[in-house]
């Protein structure tokens, strides 16, 4: 079942002889548990695309569903709550707030609607993430890993449509870049999480169940590899 349309999607930046174009007819879909990686060099367009279909930025032309909702139809403050709800986030810098504690950050996105936060959902993502007995660490107080941990909870907490993550393993060692994928892995398969994941690493690449290869702000390869 298909969960996200792009229909010919361009993003230009600035004007005249100063105009650039980050993404120029971009049109793919994703079905429902896909776990998709985006891969491209630096300056391809494959990060304004993730910050697109997420709803942090507007594109100049196209479309984007998530679910069959046109998300650019909505208003800022839909966008907002569209955000919160129906997308989950995870960046290389983790983007934690550093007075609020584990617990805190993480059910974030539900305490901003004014929603009772899923004591159970909350209890299995914290030890789904191996973070039992972190649960009031300030994020200053974890290890890297361990942030980008709290990362991926904030993320699931309202089982959100999608999950778009840019880089999570960007700022982390070898080691530490494994387990965050077998988790985000074990997301896709327990949860039946769609993931959608910008990288730069081929291996992480290759444990995705299908590669987009972006260049120069179009899609130079779509394939599927399991």
């Amino acid at each position: 079942m298909e969960i996200l349309r792009v229909e010919h999607l361009s993003k230009t930046y600035g004007k005249g002889e100063n105009q650039v174009s980050a993404l120029n007819d971009v049109s793919f879909s994703v079905e429902k548990g896909e776990f998709v990686a985006i891969i491209g060099p630096s300056g391809s367009g494959k990060s304004t695309l993730l910050h697109i279909l997420g709803g942090v930025d507007r594109p100049t032309s196209g479309k984007v569903f998530l679910e069959g909702q046109d998300v650019f139809a909505q208003n800022e403050d839909q966008l907002a709550i569209f955000r919160r709800r129906q997308v989950g986030l995870i960046y290389q810098f983790y983007n934690l707030i550093p007075v609020l504690n584990v617990t805190e950050n993480m059910t974030l996105p539900v305490l901003m609607d004014g929603r009772k936060v899923n004591q159970e959902r909350l209890n299995e993502l914290i030890e789904t993430l191996n973070l039992r007995g972190r649960e009031k660490h300030l994020p200053n107080q974890l290890s890297g890993g361990q942030q980008q941990r709290v990362s991926i909870g904030r993320a699931l907490m309202n089982s959100p449509a999608v999950v778009l993550a840019d880089e999570p393993t960007g700022n982390l060692d070898s080691k530490n870049s494994q387990e965050i994928v077998e988790l985000l892995k074990l997301s896709n398969r327990q949860y039946g999480q769609t993931l959608i994941v910008i990288t730069h690493d081929e291996s992480i690449a290759l444990q995705a169940n299908r590669i987009i290869a972006i260049e120069d702000g179009r899609i130079a390869k779509d394939e599927v590899i399991r």
